[in-house]
């Protein structure tokens, strides 16, 4: 009886432990969960451009990706005018590119650009 006692005691501990260290540790458990979540926000910012943005684009005639850089990088290839929201939506003559995208939620929309 002692026995099974103590055992319930040691799991119980460790199980303690573990809740403890995982919600307080500055380099694991949930920091490292938190840290990751808002890295991979940062990078979706990167990837979504707004209005007067510059990008460049990866894989272009495939699946587009645009990446937000400065202006007066080398990198930057076009610069983002206009959104338009919908489906089917060409951008007007005045711009050089387009981006569709089509959202699983329903929302889709055109990003439009001219050459930097």
């Amino acid at each position: 009886m002692v026995k099974a006692a103590a055992v319930v005691i040691v799991v119980v501990g460790a199980l303690g432990y573990y809740v403890w260290d995982y919600n307080t540790s500055p380099t694991g458990g949930k920091a490292k969960a938190e840290a990751s979540a808002s890295a991979a926000a940062e990078e979706a910012k990167t990837h979504d451009p707004e209005v007067g943005d510059c990008v460049k684009v990866a894989d272009p005639q495939g699946e587009p990706l645009p990446t937000v850089v400065d202006c007066n990088s080398p990198e930057a290839e076009y610069k983002m005018g206009e959104m338009l929201p919908g489906t089917q939506l060409e951008c007007a003559s005045q711009y050089d590119y387009g981006i569709q995208y089509h959202n699983s939620r329903g929302f889709d929309y055109t990003l439009c650009f001219t050459k930097v």
